[in-house]
């Protein structure tokens, strides 16, 4: 009976386990984004993450841009368009707070709720991010899925981490 216990206890607290973000993390991504016509568009890229919430996306293909985001503000460098966008964040992508409010729903499956929205996560075989699944506020489909990824437990320094704005880009705020 105790063995029988212990073993619904354990399995209970693993299917409920929550998933942790290393300090930092570093891994290529790609991105696809789906409208509602079924209209795909896809980017590839790498990511650089470190706690408590700042992340530098680079987009390689099929635009150059950087885009840089901690708690307040994303800076976006159009390579392409030699311009610069700052915005002040009213509404942020937390991924800290999104992968906390995970909940398991199967094997390597999370669901996610954060600031009225749904976002399934999935793990790799050693628990790291493999994907995550969103609609955004257009009603795009979002999947981004992570490779190569490599988690650290050291924080990267800040001035890693901001977006480099060239002089004679244009500047919108």
């Amino acid at each position: 009976m105790r063995v029988a216990l212990y073993l619904i206890i354990t399995l209970s607290s693993l299917l409920n386990a929550n998933i942790s973000l290393p300090s930092s993390f570093k891994a290529d991504f790609n991105q696809t984004i789906t409208n509602q016509k079924k209209k795909k568009i896809e980017y590839h890229g790498n990511l650089t993450f470190s706690k408590p919430n700042s992340l530098k996306w680079i987009y390689l293909k099929p635009t150059k841009k950087d885009v840089c985001t901690d708690d307040n503000n994303l800076i976006v460098v159009d390579h392409d368009l030699e311009q610069v966008s700052k915005y002040t964040l009213d509404d942020k992508f937390n991924l800290p707070a999104i992968i906390s409010s995970a909940l398991k729903e199967k094997k390597g499956l999370y669901l996610a709720k954060y600031n009225e929205k749904s976002y399934k996560i999935e793990l790799d075989i050693k628990n790291r991010l493999k994907k995550v699944l969103y609609y955004d506020d257009l009603d795009n489909f979002v999947e981004i899925e992570f490779i190569n990824i490599i988690y650290s437990n050291k924080i990267v320094k800040n001035k890693n981490l901001e977006c480099k704005i060239p002089k004679f880009y244009d500047l919108l705020q």
